[in-house]
């Protein structure tokens, strides 16, 4: 375990590749940020004309990941020396990890050997256990997919399906079982989202103390979705639509020469129950995501209605404008904003603006008009994505508010076109995950997710795993909520 420098912590390390020091990142404390502009302080006192000799501390790798970054281009590094000196360091920060994590492992043995294991155990409810989750690696600014994959993993009918499909090695050879670091200009057209998918999944629940590194299912993402290459921060719940429509795809054209009609029938339950196809042919996707939505649009010059039926995998929640300025729920300024103000606020009936005029095809023209929406369907997993980030100008701004959620008994009986044919408990949902994003624009900040497993709330930031309680998930600002469909059984309270 690296302890850092400055703050003593042994979140975030990052080391640099001038002097070797090590301090904890941007998200942590930033002294390794800290550390690259007070080496900068004598060298703008230089005069120009003379010859600057005194290196600048301006490279630095996280010792997790092992991704380099330059402070002075402000950017991730994926070239290296002509001695290739990156990599070394690399290899030597590799080889340092594996001696403690053997070292650890005889530790861990002794202890078992000893009976005294519960000491490194944690109590919940009377009884000792321990953390089963595994942490993600942040492979440089990653924390989107880290999170958006931590929520999935816990959706247990959507993670099952994934784990139980058949094991497929796409690489062998001499890159078979070898650890490799992917750059954008690597030409590898022999790819699966499904299979890295699944393998990521397989990896989070074995109980592992050791972070799993997803760069094979990274460098998959490079390969087929361009929007998210390099290593900027992107949208969570972009990356979630991309993630899902892309497993999709390739679901329904089958993969590693496992037809799509086999896929299917190892989970027909699924398959034969959904109604609710997008792009064409059912998968699991569209199974457990896939709802739809009736859209009414009504000529308010002939009153000419206008029905449509739109399949989704997610909706997406306006804040309404009255609550923007409530930032917490204890804030003193009017009623806290809830989940079900921003559904009403989606379902409620609106008038069209003048950019959004109606075409009649009555009137021949178009025209005024309201639409309204209503929920033909609802999924087996209801994911709501609030919109906290809108354009003003040249900006796009977060919408801090704080949005009370439930955890149990979310109804959303109200909001069906035919709520009369659904049965009581087919319209409840509990929540399941949740994405949080901390910070202030959607290009910075950070991503970490809540979810529950097995009756426990675990906080999964990055490679960190902690167990947490009810009453601080509750308190967090939702970007991203997942609700799962509450099978039959006994009731409980409704929002």
């Amino acid at each position: 375990m690296v302890k850092l420098e400055v703050c003593r912590s042994n979140k975030s390390p990052w080391v640099c590749l001038t002097c070797s020091s090590v301090h904890c990142g941007r998200y942590v404390n930033g002294h390794a940020k800290k550390h690259y502009e007070d080496a900068q302080v004598p060298l703008a006192n230089h005069k120009k004309s003379e010859k600057q000799d005194k290196p600048q501390h301006t490279v630095c790798m996280d010792c997790s990941s092992y991704s380099t970054y330059c402070y002075r281009c402000d950017d991730f590094v994926v070239n290296d020396t002509k001695l290739g000196l990156v990599q070394k360091v690399r290899e030597h920060l590799q080889n340092l990890e594996n001696s403690a994590f053997t070292a650890d492992r005889h530790r861990k043995r002794k202890l078992l050997e000893n009976s005294s294991l519960n000491t490194k155990l944690l109590k919940v409810n009377g009884s000792t256990t321990g953390i089963c989750a595994t942490g993600l690696r942040n492979l440089g600014n990653t924390c989107f997919m880290n999170a958006i994959l931590q929520s999935l993993s816990n959706i247990e009918q959507f993670c099952c399906y994934f784990k139980e499909l058949p094991a497929v090695e796409l690489r062998n050879g001499k890159t078979a079982g070898r650890r490799t670091y992917h750059t954008r200009s690597q030409g590898d057209n022999n790819v699966s989202l499904v299979e890295e998918f699944r393998k990521t999944l397989c990896a989070l629940w074995q109980g592992s103390q050791t972070a799993f590194s997803p760069e094979s299912l990274f460098y998959v993402v490079w390969k087929i979705m361009p929007n998210f290459r390099g290593y900027q921060q992107q949208d969570a719940h972009e990356f979630m639509r991309y993630l899902l429509d892309h497993l999709h795809l390739e679901l329904q054209g089958g993969f590693n020469g496992v037809s799509r009609s086999a896929i299917l029938q190892e989970n027909s339950a699924l398959s034969g129950s959904n109604k609710c196809c997008i792009n064409g042919a059912s998968t699991v996707v569209t199974a457990i995501f896939g709802g739809i939505l009736q859209n009414e649009v009504n000529c308010l010059i002939c009153g000419t209605e206008s029905r449509k039926f739109d399949p989704f995998l997610d909706l997406s929640l306006d804040i309404p404008s009255q609550f923007r300025n409530k930032r917490s729920k204890n804030q003193e300024n009017g009623p806290v904003c809830s989940l079900r103000d921003c559904l009403r606020s989606f379902t409620d009936l609106e008038e069209l603006d003048e950019t959004e005029l109606y075409m009649c095809h009555k009137c021949k023209k178009k025209q005024k008009s309201t639409k309204k929406f209503w929920i033909q369907k609802l999924p087996k997993v209801l994911c709501l994505h609030l919109k906290r980030f809108h354009w003003t100008a040249y900006l796009r701004n977060k919408v801090d508010t704080y949005v009370e959620f439930p955890l149990r008994g979310l109804d959303m009986k109200c909001y069906l076109l035919e709520p009369e044919n659904s049965g009581p408990e087919s319209c409840l949902y509990d929540l399941a995950a949740v994405v949080v994003h901390h910070g202030s624009g959607v290009g910075s900040g950070h991503y970490t997710a809540y979810a529950t497993h097995e009756g426990r709330w675990f906080h999964f930031n990055d490679s960190t795993v902690t167990l947490t309680d009810e009453d601080t998930v509750v308190k967090a600002k939702a970007y991203i909520l997942f609700y799962v469909e509450r099978q039959a059984k006994a009731g409980s309270d409704k929002l």
